[in-house]
């Protein structure tokens, strides 16, 4: 019953270490386009969140051009992100974080 304990406690942990990284990833490479839930330039992370998975979220970011051509968009201004896995783990997170629940 303790290990379970703990391994609770850990992941709460985890989750929340990631959370606050990922909104520091936020606010250092994305807020001048993307809002938490609201539109901004780009899409809200409400919105993506409840689009894409965790893996279309993270080839976007490192990767928009050719993305958006999978995607079919007609147009894209998202330039692309090199970021360690580390960040780029945080914010693919913290933007799936803002997903509603299905009701």
């Amino acid at each position: 019953m303790k290990k379970i304990s703990f391994m609770i406690l850990i992941s709460m942990l985890t989750t929340s270490l990631f959370a606050k990284s990922g909104k520091t990833v936020f606010e250092t490479y994305c807020w001048g386009c993307h809002h938490q839930t609201a539109v901004a330039f780009g899409p809200s992370f409400e919105y993506i969140a409840s689009k894409r998975s965790a893996e279309e979220i993270r080839a976007m970011i490192t990767n928009p051009k050719e993305v958006s051509k999978i995607f079919e968009y007609k147009r894209n201004a998202m330039p692309s992100f090199q970021l360690s896995e580390n960040n780029l783990t945080a914010i693919t997170n913290y933007i799936l974080s803002f997903k509603k629940e299905q009701k």
